[in-house]
């Protein structure tokens, strides 16, 4: 595989094939390394540090051991907070800030690799950044509208009304309006023998019984209510 557009920055051309060879054997699918940023000293630097960019990590490379040992710390996109670079007399000193552990600087980075180290990791930071912040619509076909159920036209409520429901506790409208029940039985009224006329009073009274029972029996009054009215009534006797 050609090396060539890891050299375009002044990359040592023997030192980005090393490199290139050591993390080409560590990508997963789909992943390709995007720059390679390699150290340079004043003095000759046989075995320099570098920083590799693909687009899903970043590796940093440091030689040990006289070449014969690699050091390698590597990071996702995910776990890199920001990068940052200070450019000095010899090169810039390149520093990733990762969101845990300690920040790891590669110093005598040339000026112009360290520039586009911080533009390309910036550029990938924003891009992952827009990807979280933005809402995931997932486009399907538009599912036809189920059909409207007509409402069914409810019977009319009937009102009913009574005289002397004003009376009664807990009841301040002789009016209520309540939907008509399917079947209402009418109070059944027992025939008694008749008697001798009574006292106008007795007459009022058993009126005012007859309806508080009807009443009742509609489920107009609770039972405290037609008890305590029904006391009421009887003491007036």
């Amino acid at each position: 595989m050609s090396i060539e557009k890891y050299t375009w920055d002044g990359q040592d051309a023997k030192v980005v094939e090393k490199i290139h060879g050591k993390i080409l054997d560590m990508l997963t699918s789909g992943e390709s390394i995007n720059y390679i940023a390699i150290q340079k000293k004043p003095a000759v630097t046989l075995l320099p540090d570098s920083i590799t960019l693909s687009n899903k990590r970043i590796f940093l490379c440091e030689f040990a051991k006289l070449g014969l040992a690699t050091n390698f710390e590597i990071f996702s996109w995910h776990d890199i907070k920001d990068i940052s670079f200070k450019e000095e007399i010899f090169g810039s000193k390149v520093t990733v800030i990762p969101f845990t552990g300690e920040n790891l600087t590669v110093d005598y980075i040339p000026k112009v690799q360290a520039r586009k180290l911080y533009q390309l990791i910036k550029e990938a930071l924003d891009n992952m950044q827009d990807a979280k912040s933005s809402p995931k619509v997932s486009e399907s076909a538009p599912a036809s509208p189920a059909p409207t159920p007509q409402p069914s036209t409810p019977p009319a409520p009937k009102a009913i009304t009574f005289d002397d429901e004003s009376k009664l506790p807990g009841n301040s409208s002789p009016t209520l309006d309540r939907p008509a029940p399917s079947a209402v039985e009418p109070p059944r009224i027992t025939t008694q023998t008749p008697t001798p006329p009574k006292e106008e009073e007795d007459d009022e009274s058993t009126k005012k019984l007859t309806r508080l029972k009807n009443l009742f029996d509609r489920q107009l009054i609770s039972q405290a209510e037609y008890e305590t009215k029904k006391a009421e009534i009887l003491r007036d006797l």
